[in-house]
């Protein structure tokens, strides 16, 4: 599981259970999953860059996205116009390693919700009221890390460290040996901090639907 083409089926897949749509569907050039949610219908994963230009030319319903294997200035100059590109984000990889239980920073409080195959970090403030959450959906041995979010009035207190540790913990129980994700490129400096590699960047594009 350590080649491109096996981190984005792992990320494909966990992706689809985390986000409570159908399982993805094989094509030639990469993945499709039906999302079937306002702005966002259909989504292709390609596994490079080499179908963008003739997937962009054929698919022109609103709410259709790609997601590439492959830079945004590559995508930029082969999609048509009328597709929104998204700034960069990169697919990385990690293996899990089992650590001390970690304990919420003072004053919050950390719970854990779900079904084991797919299961939420939740930390609340005092107030009760959520600071940061994460996700990790289990796909064929992968922990694929999910939503992993940090509320601004509760950043740079260790949140998003301990989310990630607490998400770790989960993956282990579980039985996974490796961890995937798609980060943004400011997620991309802690998850570099925590030991992630990246694999390959991700570039998304779509047909905005209209208001």
């Amino acid at each position: 599981m350590t080649g491109v083409a096996g981190l984005i089926k792992a990320w494909v897949h966990g992706w689809a259970l985390s986000r409570g749509v159908g399982v993805p569907v094989a094509e030639p050039d990469g993945y499709r999953l039906d999302v079937g949610r306002p702005g966002h219908r259909v989504r292709y994963v390609l596994a490079d860059t080499g179908s963008v230009a003739s997937r962009a030319s054929s698919l022109t319903e609103p709410g259709t996205w790609l997601k590439v294997s492959g830079s945004r200035e590559e995508v930029a100059k082969t999609v048509p116009p009328e597709w929104q590109v998204g700034p960069p984000e990169y697919l990385m990889s990690a293996p899990i390693a089992l650590r001390p239980v970690m304990a919420a920073p003072e004053p919050y409080r950390a719970e854990l919700v779900g079904d084991g195959v797919v299961t939420d970090v939740v930390v609340r403030a005092p107030d009760g009221s959520r600071a940061a959450t994460g996700r990790v959906a289990i796909a064929g041995g992968t922990a694929v890390i999910d939503q992993v979010v940090t509320e601004p009035e509760h950043q740079r207190r260790g949140l998003g460290r301990f989310v990630m540790r607490r998400l770790d913990e989960v993956a282990v129980a579980a039985g996974a040996e490796r961890a995937v994700l798609v980060a943004t490129e400011e997620g991309r400096a802690l998850y570099l901090t925590l030991g992630w590699t990246v694999a390959t960047e991700i570039t998304a594009a779509h047909l905005p639907e209209e208001n």
